[in-house]
């Protein structure tokens, strides 16, 4: 058993060391905690989940305020989802802390507040997680730019192929025009055709757009079907629907949620991540949030360190079984504040492949590797006008090429530290009578700390 679902191992991940003094060195409510855990066994009380308790806890020793800042609106967040007869709480309810609250710290440049591609302004996030039976666990994550009507009021976007095996729709005309005229979904392989169709019902029912005729859903997927009945194209118009109106900023729910439910990374559970990098004012004070929906494969490395290697489990181990395979995918959402044009927001989604890369991706032929872009800036965005303005030139006020090799560090770091959080906040998941592990992360914080890869947060 992973003792990072225990109290004792989780605790040992995120204090490191008994604090000098005994036990008297803990904080009062850490001497709650331990009395709790050693008691509860003598009442006929439900199971605690120490994990849970544990994370309710200011470690006030040993923790910062950003830290403590982005724990609290994690802890939050209220999962938007809808569970048809959920398999119980290692699916929904554990709680498992995200990579920086561990001590690990990727880049040089500071997150955001809630360290989430919400820290953009205008930004929402909203997950729909299907848990039904033995067989069932997908969902639809929708992302909004913001949260009016898109297609009265575009941003600009672009999408950047790492490699071309997936069926994400809609990447033709965002690219051809730069502009993103829908909400972002995530969703199922499978399910893609029919999530767009839901998306355009959406779209269209919006009072504004009585008389459009024309609508270019954007809809990315990842390959669930390890764990997924995915022949079945479970998602139905009303959870897509669900997902976009549920959408909201603030913390967003990660790991095996919305279109992460069923997915798979490195050989472990993978699912939703997120995180964010804010520039210091004299480079713009712009931020830059990244989302990832993980589903692919090759030798897991966190901060350098060959994690994947020491935890004996990656690509083209034991002759490539089917756990290890290197295919699958991952779709990489990013935002930014900065005013930047479609062909500078192509150059953005480029640099999250870089992100990737540092996580010991293996690129391989199956892997479906999108990374889509958007700018949620007033000056840039692209306002329907009426018949006589069409002609008239726009005004928009972009940054200069010049100004975006920051914006570029951001969003590799913000990709790289999303992936590792839709891997920390994962939970073991069974579906089609196969189980996939969460990472273990008593294990990850040994190996390391060994490499000298653990920041004491004090």
């Amino acid at each position: 058993m992973d003792k990072s679902t225990s109290a004792a191992g989780w605790l040992g991940g995120v204090a490191e060391r008994k604090p000098a003094g005994g036990a008297a060195g803990y904080s009062g409510k850490m001497k709650i905690l331990i009395v709790i855990l050693m008691i509860a066994p003598l009442f006929s009380v439900p199971p605690l989940c120490p994990l849970c308790l544990c994370s309710s806890l200011s470690l006030e020793k040993t923790t910062t305020d950003t830290q403590r800042t982005q724990r609290r609106h994690r802890e939050e967040v209220h999962q938007p989802a809808f569970c048809s007869n959920p398999i119980g709480p290692s699916m929904q309810t554990q709680d498992r802390p995200r990579a920086r609250e561990l001590g690990i710290i990727v880049g040089v440049l500071p997150t955001g507040t809630l360290n989430a591609i919400t820290d953009v302004p205008g930004v929402m996030v909203g997950h729909t997680t299907l848990i039904r039976g033995d067989n069932v666990r997908t969902g639809v994550t929708a992302i909004l730019p913001h949260g009016g009507n898109l297609f009265q009021e575009k941003v600009p976007g672009a999408v950047f192929v790492g490699n071309g095996f997936g069926k994400l729709a809609g990447s033709t005309q965002v690219n051809e025009l730069g502009e993103i005229e829908t909400p972002v979904l995530l969703t199922s392989t499978l399910s893609v055709p029919r999530v767009a169709d839901f998306l355009i019902d959406y779209m269209l029912s919006l009072p504004e757009n009585d008389k459009v005729q024309s609508i270019n859903p954007l809809v990315a997927e990842t390959n669930d079907g390890y764990l997924n009945d995915i022949r079945g194209r479970h998602v139905s118009r009303d959870d897509v629907f669900a997902a976009i109106k549920g959408a909201k900023g603030g913390a967003v729910a990660e790991g095996s949620v919305g279109a992460g439910t069923g997915t798979v990374a490195f050989g472990f559970k993978g699912g939703i991540g997120t995180a964010s990098r804010k520039l210091p004012q004299r480079l713009g004070g712009f931020t830059v949030g990244v989302l990832v929906q993980s589903n692919f494969g090759g030798v897991l490395t966190i901060n350098g360190a060959p994690v994947g290697q020491e935890l004996g489990r990656y690509y083209l181990k034991d002759e490539l079984t089917e756990r290890t395979t290197p295919d699958g995918s991952i779709i990489i959402v990013i935002a930014t504040d900065a005013p930047l044009d479609a062909r500078n927001l192509n150059r953005l989604a480029a640099r999250a492949i870089m992100g990737l890369a540092r996580t010991g991706a293996a690129g391989s032929n199956g892997s479906g590797d999108y990374a889509i872009a958007f700018s949620t800036a007033a000056d840039v965005r692209i306002k329907t006008v009426d018949q006589n303005q069409r002609h008239l030139p726009r005004n928009l006020k972009t940054l200069a090429n010049d100004a975006t090799s920051p914006l570029f560090l951001a969003a590799i770091e913000a990709t790289e530290e999303a992936i590792y959080n839709s891997l920390f906040r994962a939970t073991t998941t069974t579906g089609r009578g196969r189980t996939v592990e969460a990472l273990p992360l008593d294990r990850t914080v040994e190996i390391l700390r060994k490499h000298g890869l653990i920041v004491p947060t004090r």
